[in-house]
């Protein structure tokens, strides 16, 4: 390995062992602020802790506007069953596969602090050329954008920006999905578990799961979907009630795991043990080509009788909203091949206070195709007697073509590689959209390291991309070099040329 890519590494390596799932990054935000100022950089946070560092420009540039390289400070935290990891003190540990980067059990948070390891490198090195620098970090991006959401317009002063947040190596990401979550709650009402009935963990787990944005195209199994499937089968044939229900991590995470706490008649038990086994074998074969791990099981547990269950009438509303709200690819881009136009994940399903609570995340490159979406997630919603709250959301950006900065990029890609990188959008978010909408002036590009699956415990890192993107960085804050290539229109007849370059879909990425 390079000595260059071994520092990336180490300090990614040290931003790992900090805990940073979204909602928990205090501790990362002073670290950086603690390096930034050990290295006598100028450090400022906002009202919701981002941070921007500001690295003076080489001799030569140091007068010419910033540039702002961006990224986001937390990860998304999932698990497999077996780990013990504590996502809230403990560390990630990355080990070396080979050419990949992975962790033990758990995700390994690449998304995004590679990106965060790639710039405070980028600003360490005083060999290198380049404008002054403005390394934004934000934080909860992976929930809802929050950090993003909050920049206020002065909290930056460049107006370009590199957002190093894409995980296809040799992809340009010039546009993405806007977002909404839609959070429902059904009342439940309890009732005494009846006596000569008994109690089983029925769970769903083992499925490949992954980014909603990312792998929702793949049609791989949601575990609170075939949860309720199971359910219904039991519904179908005997009297059952719930006593706990729970699935999914994450909005923007298509579950993996999910379980539910069931009361069955005792004369019903062997019938229903039947009844769960044949369906595990079912889809096992159904998601053959898909999921190579599905298990559905179903074992007596010991009869809970200090507490009241679900009772019968509002476990078939459970059963029937979680089967009727919608999940998966909803519609393909008409004009774009491949590209994911509209979707929803059926996120999240538990209960709090004596309801059922869901949160559903829909998606589209569109307002009407995001509004569309919504509206068959509240049809259902007031179907049942839920009620229903919508976050703040995203918006989508949309591609600019004759972006300057995207020529810019293209065009130092091609010298630095010898072919052109692909121009993209993509269906998942990213924090581009909601930048965009603050600062109409910002040229945005979003490129990054190769990175698999992420958001669940198969996440993993392509090492030899890592370097590459450090060529191309470098190659590229090199190339500004004079205050004409920060007007817009600007430089090398910018808008004109193409270079082959054709806008294509992709399945998506980020948030």
């Amino acid at each position: 390995m390079d000595d260059i890519t071994e520092r990336i590494l180490t300090l990614f390596r040290e931003i790992s062992s900090i805990p940073r799932c979204s909602g928990n990054e205090e501790k990362i935000a002073m670290w950086l602020k603690e390096w930034a100022l050990s290295h006598g950089f100028s450090v400022k946070f906002d009202s919701v802790n981002n941070i921007v560092i500001g690295v003076p420009g080489s001799k030569k540039y140091k007068n010419l506007p910033a540039i702002v390289i961006q990224g986001h400070m937390d990860m998304v935290g999932e698990k497999t069953r077996e780990s013990s990891h504590d996502f809230s003190t403990d560390p990630i540990v990355p080990v070396i596969d080979g050419d990949w980067m992975v962790a033990q059990g758990t995700t390994l948070g690449a998304d995004n602090g590679i990106a965060i390891a790639i710039a405070l490198a980028l600003a360490e090195d005083k060999s290198l050329e380049h404008p002054p620098l403005e390394l934004l970090f934000t934080v909860d991006e992976e929930t809802g954008l929050t950090g993003a959401n909050a920049l206020m317009p002065d909290f930056v002063t460049g107006r370009i920006l590199l957002n190093v947040d894409s995980e296809d190596e040799g992809v340009f990401t010039v546009g993405c999905a806007g977002g909404l979550n839609t959070t429902i709650r059904l009342p439940l009402v309890y009732s005494p578990i009846p006596e000569d009935s008994m109690t089983f963990e029925l769970v769903v787990d083992g499925l490949a799961g992954g980014h909603s944005g990312v792998d929702i195209h793949e049609n791989r199994a949601n575990a609170n979907k075939m949860l309720a499937g199971a359910l219904q089968v039991l519904a179908d044939v005997m009297g059952i009630m719930i006593i706990d229900i729970k699935g999914g991590s994450a909005h923007n995470a298509i579950p993996r795991h999910a379980e539910a706490i069931v009361v069955v008649p005792a004369e019903n038990e062997e019938k229903a043990v039947s009844l769960v086994s044949d369906l595990e074998g079912r889809m096992i074969t159904e998601y053959s080509e898909i999921e190579d791990s599905v298990t559905i099981t179903m074992e007596e547990i010991e009869t809970t009788t200090d507490k009241d269950a679900i009772d019968s009438g509002s476990t078939i509303k459970v059963i029937g909203v979680l089967q009727s709200l919608p999940h998966g690819v909803a519609s393909m881009s008409p004009s774009t091949p491949g590209l994911v136009e509209t979707s929803n994940n059926l996120a999240t399903v538990g209960t709090e206070d004596g309801e059922l609570v869901i949160v559903s995340s829909q998606r589209s490159s569109f307002d009407k195709g995001l509004a569309d979406i919504t509206a068959r997630v509240v049809s259902v919603s007031e179907e049942y007697g839920a009620t229903y709250s919508h976050g703040s959301g995203y918006p989508p950006w949309q591609p600019d073509m004759a972006s300057p900065l995207l020529q810019q990029c293209s065009d130092i890609y091609s010298q630095v590689f010898g072919e052109y990188a692909k121009i993209e959008v993509i269906h998942a978010g990213l924090e581009c959209a909601v930048i965009g909408s603050k600062f109409d002036d910002m040229d945005m590009i979003s490129f990054g390291p190769t990175i698999k699956n992420p958001h669940s415990p198969d996440e993993r890192l392509y090492i030899p991309s890592v370097r590459k993107i450090w060529d191309f960085m470098v190659a590229l804050l090199a190339s500004y070099d004079n205050k004409r290539m920060f007007d817009r229109p600007g430089g090398k007849d910018q808008n004109n040329k193409d270079n082959g370059n054709k806008k294509k879909g992709r399945k998506g990425r980020k948030a």
